[in-house]
Order: C-alpha cells, then sequence, then structure tokens
C-alpha cells in the first residue's frame, strides 16, 4: 500500500484553515492511478484559467463574471453529465473529467468552483440530498446552479428535488426541515468526504475491493472520528485477506461504540477472523 501517497493526502486535510480542496480532490485519484501528478491537472486548469480571465475585468459585476464563466465551462468546453455511464468511478476523478469533459454534480462542481474562483467569483459547493448544487452570494440576491447544466433552480424547484428524500427519510409534518437547511454552503472537509463516499458506494456495489481500500483509507484519514469509516476499512481489509488489520479496525469500532444496531455483527466477524488468523 503506497505510504507516501497516503501521507501527502494526510497532509493535504490535516487543517480546516488551510485545506486546499481541489488539490485534496486531485489526490484522490493516486489511489487508481499512482502515477498521476497533481501538479499536472493544475496546470491544466490554470490553462483553462487563464482563457478565462481574459473574458473578464476587475470591474465586472459578478453576474456578468457568472455568465461568462457558465458560457465558457458549459457551452464552449462542454462539460456536463456522462448520462451513458453515470457510475463509472473515472466521473470523480478530476483528471478524467477534465480531459472527458463527462462528470458527475460534484466533480463537475469543483471544477467550476476553481474557475469561479481564477475570475473572483467566491462559488460555493452545497451538499444538497442526492444532488450536489453549487451557490453564489449576489448583490441581487442567492443564485444556487445545478453543477450539471449550470441551470439556476428556484426554490420551488429546488423544494420538489428535496421533497422525496424528505419522504424517503420519513422528514415530513412538525419535524420536517425547512429548505435553507439543505441549501447551506458546506465544508471543504464535508465535500471532499461527499467525494469519498460516492466512490465508495460505487466499489462496494462493483466488490472491488483493493479500490474500496484505497479509498476507505483516505476516509478514515480525513474522518478520524468517524468510527463507521473505521469500520468499513476493516471489512475491505478483511474482504482481502489483511486479517491483522481487519480485526484491529473492527475492534476499534466496537470499543468506541456504545449503541449501535450491527455490534453483534461485526463481534461474529471478528471471531470469524481471528479463526482464519489461527488456520493461516
Amino acid at each position: 500500500m503506497p505510504t507516501q501517497q497516503l501521507d501527502y493526502f494526510a497532509s493535504l486535510v490535516s487543517e480546516d484553515d488551510h485545506f486546499p480542496l481541489t488539490e485534496a480532490a486531485i489526490a484522490i485519484a493516486q489511489h487508481a492511478y499512482p502515477d498521476l501528478v497533481v501538479q499536472h491537472v493544475f496546470d491544466e486548469l490554470d490553462l483553462l484559467g487563464d482563457k478565462l480571465k481574459q473574458r473578464t475585468t476587475h470591474e465586472m459585476a459578478g453576474i456578468q463574471k457568472l455568465q461568462i464563466l457558465k458560457n465558457f465551462f458549459f457551452k464552449e468546453l462542454g462539460f456536463g453529465p456522462n448520462r451513458n455511464d453515470y457510475y463509472d468511478p473515472n466521473n470523480s476523478y478530476l483528471h478524467s473529467v477534465l480531459e472527458t469533459r463527462r462528470g458527475i454534480p460534484i466533480s463537475l462542481a469543483l471544477i467550476f468552483m476553481e474557475l469561479g474562483q481564477q475570475i473572483g467569483l467566491n462559488i460555493k459547493g452545497v451538499s444538497f440530498p442526492n444532488h450536489f448544487m453549487v451557490r453564489l452570494s449576489l448583490p441581487q440576491g442567492e443564485v444556487i446552479l445545478d453543477p450539471l447544466t449550470g441551470t439556476s433552480l428556484s426554490k420551488e424547484e429546488l423544494q420538489q428535488m428535496l421533497d422525496p428524500y424528505l419522504d424517503a427519510q420519513g422528514y415530513r409534518g412538525e419535524y420536517q426541515l425547512p429548505l435553507s437547511a439543505f441549501l447551506r454552503s458546506s465544508s471543504s472537509r464535508e465535500i471532499l468526504s461527499r467525494f469519498l463516499r460516492n466512490l465508495k458506494a460505487i466499489y462496494t456495489q462493483q466488490e472491488r475491493w483493493e479500490r474500496l481500500l484505497g479509498v476507505q483509507q483516505r476516509l478514515v484519514i480525513l474522518l478520524p472520528d468517524a468510527l463507521e469509516e473505521i469500520r468499513d476499512r476493516g471489512i475491505a481489509l478483511a474482504q482481502l485477506d489483511y486479517i491483522r488489520p481487519a480485526i484491529e479496525d473492527m475492534q476499534k469500532y466496537l470499543d468506541g461504540t456504545e449503541e449501535a444496531s450491527d455490534l453483534d455483527e461485526i463481534r461474529a466477524q471478528i471471531i470469524e477472523l481471528e479463526e482464519q488468523y489461527r488456520h493461516h
């Protein structure tokens, strides 16, 4: 397991104040593309940023800059959703998204936000349920955009997108959370954890345990207090027959968790792994 790349990732995400979101998001792909040079991907982004800067001026109003950015990103460069294969992990790797111009909401949003920053637009990510969004505060008010298309969404449209999620979670009636609760800007750490969890879901579904472990190790580094991520790393390790470290992770989860529906299941799994270990 390439510890050097994990150390690099750990150094990027160690503190919230200086959290280089774009760099960390590019670096995630190193588990799948070990030869990826993060700086090269940055150079590509800078080239796009330079092109964009030539079309804007400092004096320009934010709303104008946003129009130019949207035109450049969606029309000229042709970024958009990968409709043929939504669950292709490459939709989450920024170097690949830059190459194919195809991605999922969160990966497109990260490139869009980075380019926006280069022309002085402070675009924020929004961890909206089931569909990542971006937002921008302008003198005219708040703009919420769909990063797949660049369309601005009204409160009514957002509420319509939110309702099925609220129904599924049982957040209706007196417990209903207001729309605004789902539209706050996400921190860089939240955005990156959502990014990684998308990949986690894909690799779990595809049963690609080696790849899953690479993602899971980064989730544990990113969210050191999330015991369920340590548990899930243990499960991935067990699938790959790294029995000792798998047991350690699962034990750590048991030791730190007082109430959870899966404690008995995890205990049983540890016993099974210890059996296996003895017969090795």
